[in-house]
Order: C-alpha cells, then sequence, then structure tokens
C-alpha cells in the first residue's frame, strides 16, 4: 500500500491544509473518498489511519486531511499547538477547505494514474458530517455522501442567547479540551462569519436539496450528538439510506490513542456499509 503522510494543500485562508493519502498503485482509476474530521478532531485521531488503510485495501483512492485552522501544524499535525488559528476557525473556512481538497486532487497529475475524478465521495464524522453535507449541496463534482455520527444543525452549536452579550464583550470564550486539558479558545469571529453566511452553512436546506446518494450512519449509545439529529436528516432526505449501529458511541467505539491492531467491531461494520454504498 502506498500511504503518503503529510502532504501540504494550499488553502484560502493563509494557513496550509495538511493531507494523507492511502492507496494500492494499480495504474487503475479508482473511487476517490475524501475523510473530514469533526470538532477538536484531527486527521490522525484514534483510529483513522487504520480506517483510511481499510478502505484502501477494498480499492478506493482515500484522502484524509486536517482543515486548515483545526489547531494543528505542519511540524504538530497531531493535537493543537496552535490555539490561536484552532480559535479562527469557523465552518465557511472548513467548507472552503473541503472544496480545496477536491481542487488539488482534481488537478494533480501526480495521481492522474490512479483516480477516477468522476467518482469523488465525501465522509464527515460530527460537525464533518455537516461539512460534507453542504459541500455536497453546493458543489457537482461530489457524487455520494456519508454523514457518520453527523450533525444536523449548525445554528444551535453557534451561540446561546446567554453567552453571546459576553462573548461579543470578551471577544473570545473557551472549552476545555477533557483529553488535553488545553482551553480551546472560540474568537467572536465564528457567530460573526456563521451570521453573515447563514444561508450557506444551512445543513437542513442543504440536506433537502441533495440529488445525489446520501449514507446516515449513527450509533445507537452516541451521547454527544445523539440520534435524532440522524432521524432528522433521514426525514429532510427521504431517499437516503439510515444504518443504526447497536452499542456505538460517538465515535463507533474507538479512542485517542488507539493503540490495538484493529479497528473496533463497531466501526468495522461502519466501513463495511460505506464500502456497499459507494460501490454499489
Amino acid at each position: 500500500m502506498k500511504i503518503n503522510k503529510n502532504i501540504v494543500i494550499k488553502g484560502k485562508h493563509q494557513k496550509p491544509i495538511v493531507a494523507d493519502i492511502f492507496y494500492n498503485k494499480t495504474h487503475q482509476p479508482k473511487k476517490i473518498i475524501i475523510f473530514c474530521h469533526g470538532y477538536k478532531g484531527f486527521k490522525d485521531w484514534g483510529a483513522w489511519n487504520l480506517m483510511a488503510a481499510s478502505f484502501a485495501n477494498t480499492g478506493f483512492f482515500f484522502i484524509k486531511f486536517n482543515f486548515s485552522h483545526n489547531g494543528g501544524t505542519v511540524e504538530q499535525p497531531i493535537d493543537f499547538s496552535d490555539l490561536d488559528a484552532f480559535g479562527n476557525n469557523n465552518y465557511s473556512k472548513e467548507l472552503d477547505d473541503l472544496g480545496s481538497v477536491i481542487d488539488w486532487i482534481s488537478t494533480n497529475s501526480d495521481f492522474k494514474d490512479e483516480v477516477n475524478l468522476d467518482d469523488i465521495s465525501i465522509i464527515g464524522h460530527s460537525r464533518g458530517g455537516g461539512i460534507v453535507l453542504l459541500k455536497s449541496a453546493e458543489d457537482n463534482r461530489v457524487k455520494k455522501v456519508i454523514t457518520l455520527a453527523g450533525v444536523c444543525d449548525f445554528e444551535k452549536r453557534t451561540a446561546t442567547v446567554g453567552d453571546l452579550e459576553h462573548w461579543k464583550k470578551d471577544g473570545v470564550k473557551y472549552v476545555l479540551n477533557g483529553r488535553t486539558k488545553q482551553k480551546m479558545p472560540h474568537f467572536y469571529q465564528f457567530y460573526e462569519d456563521f451570521i453573515s453566511n447563514k444561508e450557506r452553512l444551512d445543513v437542513q436546506n442543504a440536506t433537502k436539496n441533495l440529488k445525489i446518494p446520501h449514507l446516515i450512519i449513527h450509533g445507537d449509545n452516541d451521547t454527544s450528538v445523539l440520534i435524532n439529529e440522524a432521524e432528522n436528516l433521514k426525514k429532510w432526505h427521504p431517499k437516503s439510506e439510515f444504518k443504526i449501529i447497536e452499542n456505538a458511541n460517538h465515535v463507533f467505539n474507538v479512542s485517542h490513542p488507539w493503540e490495538k491492531e484493529n479497528l473496533s467491531k463497531e466501526l468495522e461494520i461502519v466501513i463495511d456499509f460505506c464500502v456497499y454504498f459507494l460501490k454499489e
């Protein structure tokens, strides 16, 4: 298997996008998968490398990447060494970053014998699920979309009425990262960008207007993004496929760091559903 780690892709927002690719070199065009991590996530989190290898071994060209402002850097793509970047992240930047990754693989001659540019699918986990739905609605290069424990609403995650005044006055609010113990900043620009781009960032509207196949996967033991969000996505796009993973939490029973050689049973089931959906 060919694995290229920490490829630097130029985006639209001054900071680089760092990406990995996994594929078996066959000189035959392969279906492309682009994977988007979630909030406080990164491309090397937990079992995502094992997941990438699993997709590659079933014949896909798999790309995963760090959003440009996720808090990682080129030198340190794991965890959050650049909290200023994290604080300046927003949904619009993530949408643009995903577009830049699609642009990159669409114009990169290094892999022209290995990729089928007419068959690009995108997968998003958690917050990344909302991002891939929005991108699918605005970019006709995307042929299929999969949401893993995906969110259905960005507005309720952007600001609550109670803290908005303090947030504007202070210019920043903090969220504790339970694993790293870092105080993760959110600058007020996050709210301002959402309000300025509210129509573009409407996940419900994007989902209702999807013209491509959509697979929704959610664990029935997810306490971070409740399963009713997946049910909303299904309601808004009745032609979508909906798979519930029994006894699976928000990350399908893997964790970070993931030092086992095998995926969790639940994440293996997720990948099987994805492979079948993308190949049918």
